[in-house]
């Protein structure tokens, strides 16, 4: 079976497949939330407001503080592991190889199932998802991990 390559940062993934390994990587699957990308004035513009409390100069928000960046962040980290999820289950990938900006992976990695964060045998904190394919298959080893030749 094929190994994966995930590259991927808060608001763009690329999946790839890589058939032996040695060889080059074929880009199967580009994924962008466009939600990340935007200012965060038009995300909090549906925030819950503050309120002035009783204390002079006092404020507080209603229904607590969000960093509107991280939720979504959070919001595509869990939508690319079901996937991903959906992916292993339907037999597509026996190995996969994650490589993310490195704030990025530690969501990645707090959402991953364990069904599929046993099957990752290559972790890379870099954000590289822009880059193109040759340069993505030069930042990763030679022969990759679990594949034959």
């Amino acid at each position: 079976m094929n190994s994966w390559v995930l590259v991927a940062d808060s608001a763009h993934a690329r999946l790839f497949i890589a058939e032996t390994a040695k060889s080059a990587l074929s880009e199967i699957e580009s994924m962008i939330h466009p939600e990340a990308q935007q200012h965060e004035q038009k995300l909090t513009s549906d925030l819950p407001g503050s309120q002035t409390g009783g204390a002079i100069d006092s404020r507080h928000s209603v229904g607590g503080k969000t960093d509107p960046k991280e939720y979504e962040a959070v919001k595509f980290a869990r939508y690319l592991c079901k996937h991903l999820e959906e992916a292993h289950h339907a037999q597509k990938f026996s190995h996969l190889i994650v490589v993310a900006a490195p704030s990025f992976l530690g969501l990645l990695r707090k959402e991953m199932s364990s069904n599929v964060a046993k099957l990752v045998t290559l972790e890379i904190d870099k954000d590289i998802v822009e880059q193109d394919v040759d340069s993505i298959r030069g930042h990763l080893p030679t022969v990759l991990p679990h594949l034959t030749t």
